[in-house]
C-alpha cells in the first residue's frame, strides 16, 4: 500500500469544501473519489466528478488527505483524526473571534442559539466535571 505523506506537520485549514470532503471520509471511512462525489450530491449539493476530483488531489498535496495508489481506483483517507482537525479549527475560531475566551463562545451560543434541556443537562456535566478537576 503506497501512501502519499503529508507534507509538512502543519496542515493548512481546510476551505469549507474541504471540510465537506473530509466530513464523507470521517463518516464513511476510506473511500474512492466517486463515492465520496456522490454522497456530496445526496447529502449537500450538487458538485461535478471533475471538480470533486481535482479538490481531493489539491488535498493530497496541501497534506489533508493521503492516497492509497496500489489499487486502480485510488482509496483517499483523511491525513488527520476528526477530533485533532475540530480542535484545531475551533481553537482557532476562538481565538479569532473571540479572543480566546471560551466564556465568551459559551456565552454567544447559549444567548443567540436555542438549546434543548437534555444538552444543557450535558453542558451542566461538563462544567462539574471541568471544576472538580481545577480543584
Amino acid at each position: 500500500m503506497k501512501d502519499e505523506k503529508p507534507r509538512s506537520a502543519d496542515r493548512p485549514e481546510p476551505t469549507r469544501s474541504e471540510l465537506e470532503i473530509l466530513q464523507v471520509l470521517w463518516q464513511y471511512g476510506p473511500s474512492t473519489v466517486r463515492f465520496v462525489n456522490e454522497r456530496l450530491n445526496e447529502d449537500r449539493r450538487e458538485v461535478q466528478y471533475a471538480s470533486t476530483l481535482k479538490l481531493m488531489q489539491i488535498m493530497v498535496e496541501k497534506g489533508l488527505l493521503l492516497r492509497d495508489e496500489s489499487q486502480v481506483k485510488h482509496i483517499y483517507r483523511p491525513a488527520s483524526e476528526e477530533y485533532k482537525t475540530k480542535s484545531l479549527l475551533l481553537n482557532r475560531f476562538v481565538d479569532s473571534l473571540f479572543n480566546g475566551s471560551v466564556s465568551s463562545l459559551m456565552l454567544h451560543l447559549l444567548d443567540n442559539t436555542k438549546v434543548a434541556p437534555s444538552e444543557l443537562d450535558a453542558i451542566r456535566e461538563l462544567l462539574d466535571k471541568a471544576k472538580k478537576n481545577k480543584k
